[in-house]
């Protein structure tokens, strides 16, 4: 049985209608398929960094939608779950393991993430909106937007779908490596994970390329 979507205030749409002013202009523009993208697990000392792409193609409205950072867990995952669930919604994922990102660093890793979200994309955008400043080289128009997560809908709605693929790996690593409680804090640097760092040592998938891993080692 399928869960009943939660009502959407006049006010609710009015917010939603203005996070979508970037996909509008551009629409104006002549732009049809337009791309959100945005990634998650620069920060923590462990596990993958995640991007999504985004793609809406038709006047979605889903309450909620946001930073990622801003919305409640059990909101991230409402929100996902009507996005994934939605035939107007095109998204891909890109997925960067440990062991490339200790190769080649945690900037490069996460453009390599963006990258790949981006051309594992169903339909091909002919534009791209970048959350922040940092954004691959890609032969596709795009524009970078400060705290685009926040201002920006299809930006928003990648932010959510990288957190919670993201969050669900940690809790599958959780299950592998329980020593670390990466199912509390997804593999950032609180005390009780910096604790276990130093009575466990790294585990396999902790970023040794990270300074304060190799400190707390």
């Amino acid at each position: 049985m399928k869960s009943k979507k939660p009502k959407i205030s006049n006010k609710e749409r009015y917010r939603i209608n203005k996070l979508r002013f970037y996909e509008k202009e551009l629409k104006k523009k002549g732009y049809k398929y337009i791309a959100g993208v945005d990634e998650v697990g620069i920060g923590p000392l462990a596990g993958p960094v995640v991007a999504a792409a985004c793609m809406l193609l038709d006047r979605l409205i889903i309450k909620g939608v946001d930073d990622s950072k801003k919305v409640t867990e059990d909101e991230r995952v409402r929100i996902y779950n009507e996005l994934i669930n939605n035939k107007d919604v095109v998204y891909s994922l890109g997925i960067v393991e440990v062991k490339i990102i200790d190769q080649i660093n945690i900037h490069q890793a996460s453009l390599l993430a963006m990258k790949q979200a981006i051309l594992n994309l169903k339909v091909k955008p002919d534009y791209l909106l970048f959350d922040g400043r940092n954004h691959p080289i890609i032969p596709i128009e795009s524009e970078a937007i400060i705290k685009g997560d926040s201002l920006c809908f299809s930006i928003s709605c990648a932010s959510i779908i990288a957190k919670v693929t993201r969050d669900r790996i940690m809790q599958d690593y959780h299950q592998k490596y329980p020593l670390y409680g990466f199912n509390l804090h997804k593999g950032y640097g609180t005390e009780k994970h910096r604790k276990a760092l130093i009575e466990h040592g790294p585990s396999d998938i902790h970023r040794k390329s990270f300074e304060s891993v190799k400190v707390l080692s």
